[in-house]
């Protein structure tokens, strides 16, 4: 099956060398989740874990995983630094490509995820050095005795993760989607002695770095402000908005953040009288005046279709091909 998925994205021009490609062939992704693969076979993501607080936590599609590996430029004997663990399954990928001279560090905030991820990867025959460490732990210079060539982020993060840049030696770069929660731009920050260069690769959805954001209810005033506030952003590229309403969403974004950290939780026993007393649905119903009208271009252009270049059921030319819509 993952021949032939990898034939498929061949087809559809996504870009696979034979080294990523034996990879590929190498490691099997049933030993990093225990969910159905069915999706992964049809070029989509795959759940991994759900969090105890609701998140969940996926392996992206194959032809996002091809494109990340690809843009890496990962070669033998390299140390790799990956922020988010993916279960482990990109960390595997990257094993099979540096060899026992190379190195690979995991960084995994959330507690949950980097236990699965640990126990994935004792069942995984690595050849090169492969440990999962926490945030803190690269405080630790023991910990991190060895310079990275490579970094990559596998989440959404509106900047690089404190204390990372610092850890990428002379000609070596970081590789992750940044943005807010609608959207992101891949980019490369190659470091060249001092100074930082950017390459954009396109625009791309990932869920949060974070995973906290995504185990967020629907009125949590802060998840609510970044979505608005990246809304905005996108939709004012794309159509000429009022300035006086661009400075009222601001204004919204603004009120939203400085709302306390102790609302009223909702939930499925929760009436409609209890939805509509809560402060932020009473905040956003206060503007529905300038904001209704302005909503259904949000909505517009803010739908987000998936795109399969390696599902079967795609003939070639039939999907819009490029890094701009390439989304995990």
């Amino acid at each position: 099956m993952m021949s032939e998925l990898l034939e498929r994205l061949r087809n559809a021009g996504v870009p696979l060398d034979e080294e990523i490609a034996e990879a590929m062939e190498d490691v099997e992704p049933s030993i990093f989740t225990d969910f159905n693969l069915e999706p992964f076979w049809h070029d989509r993501p795959v759940p991994f874990q759900f969090t105890s607080n609701g998140a969940t936590r996926t392996i992206s599609a194959p032809h996002m995983i091809v494109t990340l590996l690809h843009h890496l430029e990962i070669q033998e004997g390299q140390h790799t630094l990956i922020v988010g663990s993916k279960g482990g399954y990109l960390a595997a990928l990257v094993d099979s490509i540096v060899g026992p001279s190379g190195a690979i560090t995991i960084i995994e905030p959330h507690d949950e995820v980097r236990l699965h991820t640990e126990e994935r990867l004792e069942f995984y025959p690595s050849s090169s050095l492969v440990r999962v460490l926490r945030p803190v732990d690269l405080e630790s210079n023991d910990e991190m005795d060895r310079a990275v060539d490579r970094v990559l982020i596998t989440g959404a993060v509106r900047t690089v993760p404190l204390g990372i840049d610092h850890l990428v030696q002379d000609g070596g770069f970081i590789l992750g989607p940044f943005g807010g929660p609608v959207h992101q731009r891949l980019t490369k920050k190659e470091r060249q002695g001092d100074n930082w260069y950017d390459t954009d690769l396109g625009g791309v959805v990932f869920g949060p770095m974070d995973v906290g954001e995504s185990e967020r209810g629907a009125l949590d005033p802060e998840s609510l402000a970044d979505h608005i506030e990246d809304a905005l952003n996108l939709v004012g590229g794309l159509i000429e908005i009022e300035e006086d309403t661009v400075a009222r969403v601001c204004d919204l974004v603004q009120s939203l953040r400085e709302m306390p950290d102790d609302l009223p939780s909702l939930d499925e026993d929760s009436t409609e009288e209890d939805v509509m007393e809560h402060p932020v649905v009473d905040l956003l119903m206060s503007e529905i005046e300038w904001l209704g009208p302005l909503w259904p271009f949000f909505s517009e252009f803010l739908a987000i279709e998936l795109e399969s270049p390696g599902a079967p059921e795609v003939e070639i030319g039939d999907f819009f091909g490029g890094h701009e819509d390439l989304v995990p």
